[in-house]
């Protein structure tokens, strides 16, 4: 298998979903989405993007490598009746299932970002992009004191170096490389813009709870555990992960969180 399915299939992302949707909603609403426009949402998870997107009156197509995930968005769709959302497994280093310029905008809000070989991921979606279209990238930023950040950061100090040949994917979030990225999948540097951006996750529980969270069903977190257990570190693990969310919780109810977390949000013009 793909590592990064596995990685992404170990878990459930979907619990972690359910804390973003109030952000996907309000991120979505600043996409100008028209009538009968056709989005691609890559590394969509279970739609936390691609169902406002719908229903705002867009046609959309969700791709994501996680099998669970696309399973998972499949039933929201149900659930909630929305005709006009699809989901399908792929990866986002090579869509030769979806044909050149098919779509009018395409979105990956902290999901392509996480696939390997980041040109091959910049050159599928300019190819699948309509001339005169957008793409639309949220990228976490590297070294950012703001949570998933921090997480990311915490969790990559205990688990074993990567392999050979291994590109961070928070190099997504510094202009430079995305730049190069998209020169070499032919786009000029004029029609890159960035704006940081801020994305607030709420969970109806106590910081330590959403730590539990995280430690149960994020694949990076879980894969940093399942590596301290061994090291006997995961008391100091858990203390850093709970000082962490402690810290940066805005919420004034002990019983729920509220934490900001920064972003690069890019956009390209086709």
């Amino acid at each position: 298998m793909n590592p990064n399915q596995i990685l992404w299939e170990k878990g459930d992302f979907t619990q972690i979903a359910r804390t973003m949707r109030e952000s996907g909603e309000k991120l979505v609403a600043q996409f100008d989405i028209t009538q009968g426009l056709e989005v691609l949402d890559l590394g969509c998870g279970d739609g936390t993007t691609a169902l406002p997107a719908a229903r705002r009156g867009a046609i959309v197509l969700g791709v994501d490598i996680a099998r669970n995930l696309v399973e998972a968005g499949n039933k929201r769709v149900q659930l909630e009746g929305v005709s006009t959302c699809t989901f399908q497994e792929g990866d986002a280093t090579n869509l030769s299932e979806l044909d050149d310029h098919r779509f009018d905008l395409v979105v990956s809000i902290f999901g392509a970002m996480f696939a390997p070989k980041p040109f091959e991921v910049a050159r599928e979606m300019v190819r699948v992009t309509r001339p005169g279209g957008r793409i639309i990238m949220g990228n976490w930023i590297p070294g950012d004191p703001t949570l998933v950040a921090q997480i990311l950061k915490i969790s990559s100090a205990y688990t074993p170096p990567p392999p050979d040949g291994f590109v961070s994917p928070m190099l997504w979030g510094i202009e430079s490389h995305v730049i190069e990225r998209f020169e070499k999948a032919g786009i000029a540097r004029s029609a890159i813009s960035f704006k940081k951006d801020t994305f607030t996750f709420n969970a109806p529980y106590a910081p330590a709870e959403f730590v539990r969270v995280f430690k149960t069903y994020y694949g990076p977190t879980m894969n940093a555990f399942e590596a301290a257990e061994t090291n006997g570190k995961t008391a100091e693990l858990q203390t850093e992960l709970e000082a962490l969310f402690n810290s940066q919780n805005k919420s004034i109810d002990p019983t729920t969180t509220t934490v900001d977390a920064s972003f690069l949000r890019v956009t390209v013009q086709c």
